[in-house]
């Protein structure tokens, strides 16, 4: 039995990417339904710009691939959780995580990338 996602009146859900095999949460994008599609299709994790208004595959340009091992939905429907295998860095800042500072400012993450080397 396949769940109905509540992709809500602007046709997106919020969905976390966590590490597969650590638990460590690496970002938070946006899913139309067809990012959902895609991403069931193709086995990578597809999300949806909002700034951009359009589809994007994660890691189509910096090369940082989300392999999805799982896809879940939360009790309401209405978000979703991709657990996944993250070549390189999931931040376009170059960090593992982009939860990678405190509310404070301190850095506590980790940077694995130079963004100037992927993003010329």
């Amino acid at each position: 039995m396949t769940v109905d996602v509540d992709f809500g009146d602007d046709g997106l859900v919020p969905a976390v990417a966590q590490d597969a095999e650590t638990g460590e949460v690496l970002m938070l994008a946006y899913v139309s339904p067809a990012a959902l599609d895609r991403t069931r299709e193709t086995g990578y994790a597809h999300y949806y710009s909002r700034s951009r208004d359009e589809l994007w595959k994660k890691g189509g340009s910096s090369g940082h691939l989300q392999t999805v091992q799982e896809v879940r939905v939360d009790c309401d429907a209405d978000t979703l959780l991709y657990l996944v295998d993250q070549e390189g860095g999931a931040c376009h800042t170059g960090h593992r995580s982009c939860f990678y500072r405190t509310v404070d400012g301190d850095e506590v993450g980790e940077k694995v990338f130079d963004p100037d080397d992927v993003y010329e």
